[in-house]
């Protein structure tokens, strides 16, 4: 085949397989055999190889997946990607709507509704109509970028078509949500039973782990799925409603709900809710509920958001599935702070999709409460439809005979004597050496929101901690490859990439290390918190309760517990073991002429130039801080457009008040 001739077929094949990839994949209605369609793919495949100065990131075939990832670099999102106040009831609905009324002063407004999918939340950028990033949510400001694994969805366009009545604009951020639908989960989970993995919980931890998958060719033999449901940045044009903006998407290429419907009032908001409840089992995919949006875009800024919420949205959840089954056991763990928690062990039931087994019963005066004894049988749920709890117990099935719940006297792991602080509902052991908490504090160490050091999981932990190869997290850095092959179910591969996982966490940031440590009362927020007024390992072991408590949310039972846990001798050998090991948390550099540097920021009112979030951002970025109540500590009240009550109390405090010029000028804008 001559040049001209193959370049030709290339670019023929290429919209031959998008045209059938759409058919499939977005119309449910396939013209040809998955064998004629694997045929072209192949012709594609070789002609692409042989050519390959016809390489293009938008060919079809840059879906099967690529090497596998050393890591996922993070992403950070160019708007704030946000959650969702929940409404579990029609008054909660109604009320939402008064409340949008009130604050925006409109009191006619229509809604977008659209099912609420059980999948996985993703970021995508196009830029000059093409697809270049994509990352998970992470924590709204900054997800994990999976841009390899995006592609290997043949329901999402790699590159936007044209249509007439918009262009394609310079940049956009597209939020959507990976799935997989319920017919092919269930295939997926009986192949991996028939190789000998283990079957997923449910379709949204299948298509989550899917997505994170280092090698994205596994990625591309999973029956991934998206669905778009809205635009956060945009460049060169605009929308004045997300129906708008929906349709646009869809006349783009990009698979959009058709259950989307646009609603006048709150009643036919209420009505959707109940008919798309109906149907709910009868759809080839998972919804746990709907969500509402105020369709003028218009509305949405000047409404604004709370916190991590924007206050145009709601997400309206569906009752929790129930099921009834018999309580087997009770059994008490000891977790990472010596806090002993009660666990229903069940007969398995499948509860909306999942099969459960276990339910965590938090503590002692929850199991008396409900009064729930091995041998009843129970009502359990999915709180939140994710979560198994114990509703109640049926007293008419209780077996004669059935004992009282006693929290045991002593550590079911070490045998020490457990004890309850007074004012505490938990019951804790109290020895610092319990193999159980050294467990669970190994594992929280290599977590991901911690250390996040791949092939550490609970079971590796374990059977380290287990076979005496390590008593504390510093342990693991002193671990070697031969140690590993003695044990089993350790291959060359696996002991290898665990000992690369370890070197290539040894310098971690420094919020992240001080989270791993374990702290009590430590979590990541106050991680940030110390990270960023410290900088460095050395100065928050040496420092006193009374620097800590200068920081603004850290109280004085806080900055008691870091300053006994650095006083804690075998602390003090775990951190210089980690020094020995090599083990060098990243400083957090703050540029000497940071005019935010130690600044405390409360936000009131709307900002016409950027969403609340994003200002929070810039000023966290910038060393400063930002607050949610004004306090005397309180540098600056930052007030937009139609403020609350924070701006009185600033007044009134004597607080300096800046209006968003002001602020723009502070932050460089």
């Amino acid at each position: 085949m001559e040049k001209d001739a193959a370049w030709k077929r290339i670019a023929d094949l290429r919209n031959i397989i998008e045209y059938h990839n759409k058919r499939y994949y977005q119309q449910d209605n396939p013209e040809i055999s998955d064998a004629e369609y694997d045929r072209l793919m192949r012709e594609l495949q070789d002609l692409e190889n042989r050519y390959p100065d016809e390489y293009s990131e938008t060919s079809p075939t840059q879906r099967v997946g690529a090497a596998p990832l050393a890591k996922f670099a993070p992403f950070n999102h160019p708007s704030a990607m946000f959650s969702l106040a929940n409404a579990f009831s029609n008054e909660e609905i109604i009320d939402f709507d008064g409340r949008t009324k009130r604050l925006s002063g409109v009191d006619n407004i229509s809604y977008v509704a659209e099912p609420k999918l059980d999948g996985l939340a993703v970021n995508l950028i196009y830029e000059n109509g093409i697809f270049t990033r994509g990352a998970t949510r992470g924590d709204g400001a900054t997800g994990e970028d999976v841009t390899q694994n995006l592609k290997t969805i043949s329901s999402l366009p790699l590159k936007m078509k044209k249509i007439k009545e918009k262009p394609i604009p310079s940049f956009i951020e597209i939020r959507g949500e990976v799935y997989i639908e319920k017919e092919s989960f269930k295939k997926l989970n009986l192949r991996r039973i028939n190789e000998g993995e283990e079957p997923f919980a449910n379709p949204r931890n299948a298509a989550a782990g899917s997505l994170r998958q280092l090698d994205s060719k596994i990625t591309a033999r999973r029956p991934l799925n998206i669905f778009l449901y809205g635009i956060g940045d945009i460049k060169g044009i605009d929308f004045s409603t997300h129906k708008e903006a929906l349709q646009t998407l869809s006349g783009w290429g990009f698979p959009v709900n058709k259950l989307i419907e646009q609603v006048q009032n709150i009643n036919a908001c209420i009505q959707y809710f109940e008919h798309i409840g109906a149907m709910r089992e009868r759809l080839p995919y998972e919804i746990d509920g709907i969500v509402l949006k105020v369709d003028n875009l218009s509305l949405q800024k000047i409404l604004g958001n709370v916190s991590r919420n924007p206050r145009w949205a709601l997400a309206c959840k569906f009752p929790a599935a129930q099921a009834t089954t018999v309580v087997k056991e009770i059994f008490v763990g000891v977790g990472r702070m010596g806090t002993l928690t009660p666990v229903a062990i069940m007969e398995p039931v499948n509860v909306g999709g999942v099969m459960v087994s276990r339910a965590t019963m938090h503590n002692e005066d929850e199991v008396l409460k409900k009064d729930v004894r091995v041998g009843d049988t129970v009502v359990i749920q999915r709180a939140g439809d994710v979560i198994p709890e114990v509703v109640k117990v049926i007293l008419d099935e209780r077996p004669i005979g059935t004992k009282i719940f006693e929290m045991p006297k002593h550590c079911p792991d070490c045998n020490s004597e457990i004890v309850r602080m007074e004012g505490e509902v938990a019951h804790r052991c109290i020895n610092i050496s319990c193999p159980a908490q050294l467990k669970e504090h190994i594992r929280h160490f290599a977590s991901r929101g911690a250390m996040d050091i791949e092939g550490l999981g609970e079971k590796v932990s374990a059977q380290l901690f287990d076979a005496k190869l390590i008593q504390d997290p510093a342990d693991l850095y002193y671990l070697t490859k031969k140690e590993l092959l003695e044990l089993e179910r350790h291959a060359e591969k696996s002991a290898q990439n665990l000992i690369d996982s370890l070197e290539n966490s040894k310098n971690p940031p420094l919020d992240k290390f001080i989270y791993a440590l374990g702290i009590r009362h430590v979590g990541e927020r106050t991680a940030k918190l110390l990270a960023a007024r410290f900088g460095n390992m050395e100065k928050i072991i040496t420092a006193k309760q009374e620097d800590l408590t200068a920081i603004n949310e850290i109280g004085p039972e806080i900055a008691a517990s870091i300053v006994e846990f650095f006083h804690e001798q075998k602390n003090i050998d775990v951190m210089n073991k980690f020094r020995k090991a090599g083990v060098k948390p990243q400083k957090k550099e703050i540029a000497a002429d940071n005019a935010l540097q130690r600044k405390s920021f409360v936000l009131t009112g709307t900002l016409e130039s950027m969403a609340r979030n994003d200002a929070k951002l810039i000023i966290e970025n910038l060393g400063g801080s930002v607050h949610s109540s004004v306090t005397k500590k309180t540098t600056y009240v930052v007030a937009g457009s139609e403020p609350g009550s924070k701006l009185d109390k600033a007044n009134s405090l004597g607080i300096t008040v800046l209006n968003e010029k002001d602020f723009l000028k502070i932050i460089g804008r």
